[in-house]
């Protein structure tokens, strides 16, 4: 399909795309001493220190938050939308973590660990992870409040009234569970500090396939009907099979017939 932009795009001699180039380049310079001034700005936010016990269920058994840092300074922890019960993971949250294994020997070497937090049980999420074929370290954080205090899960209390906390303010009910990013550090007596986390589209950095996107001629071509990743994103087996995604970010099949938005938090 050719859209309405590609068709109507103005051919110009090399020397005119040159100049409308250079033009567009010193725009990106801007953005980019911008990132930069920001990533500066967070690196300087002030830490709270962690004070509780958080036990996480993984491969190794149970391990503590201190664990997850793996001897590193530095822990990102994923928090990936799949709560108990469901057969399988979120499918925005899929598409974060097919770019995950690729960067771990790079980050890891550079004194930060990544993991993976959902609130299913760790049976079930392994059943998914083999499924996916990861290899990154995904823990389940069911017998703990980790989800509920880093904002990403919902009590049933607060489900009840119809609005949540999330992404820094209060907002309409979507989903039990929702996607996020959070940053801790380690000092050498082993106190813990939560540095920074990020929800909605300030996950998106992170998201390759987007990066790559956003440099072509069509962009992400989210053009309907939800205008968001839900349009065309799937989990990677099951690209060709029709179906849909919930505004959860659960996979519908297509023989269910629903259709619905993804990542409408985003």
């Amino acid at each position: 399909m050719i859209t309405n932009a590609v068709k109507s795009r103005k051919i110009v001699s090399q020397a005119e795309w040159l100049v409308a180039r250079k033009e567009l380049l010193a725009r990106e310079k801007q953005l980019t001493r911008q990132r930069d001034e920001i990533d500066r700005e967070r690196r300087e936010l002030p830490w709270v220190k962690v004070e509780k016990n958080y036990i996480f269920e993984g491969p190794n058994g149970s391990e503590t938050l201190a664990d997850l840092f793996g001897g590193r300074t530095q822990l990102i922890v994923s928090h990936f939308m799949f709560g108990p019960g469901w057969s399988e993971g979120c499918v925005g949250c899929s598409f974060r973590s097919d770019h995950v294994d690729g960067c771990l020997a790079h980050l890891e070497h550079h004194d930060v660990s990544l993991v993976t937090v959902s609130r299913a049980p760790f049976a079930e999420i392994e059943a998914f992870r083999r499924r996916m074929g990861w290899k990154f370290k995904w823990l389940s954080s069911s017998g703990s409040d980790f989800n509920y205090d880093y904002h990403v899960s919902f009590t049933p209390e607060e489900i009840a009234t119809g609005k949540v906390y999330y992404n820094y303010e209060t907002r309409d009910f979507l989903s039990e569970e929702l996607s996020g990013l959070s940053v801790f550090y380690r000092d050498e007596t082993g106190d813990i500090f939560h540095t920074y986390s990020t929800y909605g589209r300030g996950d998106e950095l992170v998201d390759g396939t987007y990066m790559y996107l956003d440099l072509t001629p069509k962009g992400r071509n989210e053009t309907g009907p939800h205008h968001n990743l839900g349009d065309w994103v799937r989990h990677h087996d099951q690209y060709g099979s029709g179906g849909s995604v919930d505004p959860r970010g659960r996979y519908v099949p297509a023989q269910a017939g629903a259709s619905c938005g993804c990542e409408n938090q985003k």
